[in-house]
C-alpha cells in the first residue's frame, strides 16, 4: 500500500477542481451553515409547474381553508429539495450526496421563513471513501422541526490509499 497526497500543486493547470471541504476537516458535532428560505405562493406555483404536482391545497386558498389551514401549504417535496440544497451547498462540487431521507411531521406555510439546518453525527472511512452522516431538518418560526431527516455524503480525503 502506498499513501499519495491528493492535493495536486498543478490543480489549475490540469483542470482538477480542489475540494472546498475535506473529510479530514469534518468532526462529529460540526453544524452546517443554516439556509433560510422565504417561501411565497409564487414559488409554490412555480414549483408545482416544474414538478407537475398540482394538488390544489398548494395553490388554492379555498381548498386549503376547507382542509382547516389558514392558507395554502408548502409542498413536502419542495422542503426536501431545500434540505438537499443545504447539504449539497455544504459539501461543494467535489462531495457527493449519497442518501437523503426526510419525514414530514408538520405543515409549513408560505409567507413565513423556514430554516434548513444540519449537524454531523458520524464520520467513517469505508473502502477508502470518506463518509459523513448528517442529521438535517427544516425549522419553522416557532422553533419546531417540521421536516426532520438524515443524509449520507462522501467527501474527498486528503490521502488516497491504494
Amino acid at each position: 500500500m502506498a499513501t499519495i497526497k491528493s492535493e495536486p500543486d498543478d490543480a489549475v493547470e490540469t483542470g482538477t477542481e480542489l475540494p472546498t471541504l475535506w473529510f479530514e476537516d469534518v468532526d462529529v458535532g460540526n453544524e452546517l451553515p443554516e439556509l433560510i428560505k422565504m417561501p411565497d405562493t409564487r414559488q409554490l406555483v412555480m414549483y408545482a409547474g416544474a414538478s407537475q404536482d398540482f394538488v390544489a391545497i398548494h395553490y388554492d386558498l379555498n381548498v386549503a381553508k376547507a382542509a382547516g389551514h389558514p392558507t395554502v401549504i408548502i409542498h413536502g417535496a419542495l422542503k426536501s429539495a431545500w434540505l438537499a440544497e443545504l447539504v449539497s451547498g455544504w459539501i461543494g462540487s467535489t462531495g457527493r450526496l449519497l442518501e437523503l431521507d426526510v419525514s414530514y411531521r408538520a405543515i409549513d406555510f408560505p409567507g413565513t421563513p423556514v430554516t434548513c439546518l444540519g449537524k454531523v453525527t458520524g464520520t467513517r472511512i469505508e473502502n477508502g471513501v470518506g463518509l459523513v452522516e448528517l442529521e438535517i431538518g427544516l425549522r419553522n418560526v416557532d422553533n419546531v422541526i417540521t421536516t426532520p431527516g438524515r443524509a449520507l455524503v462522501s467527501l474527498p480525503t486528503r490521502t488516497v490509499i491504494s
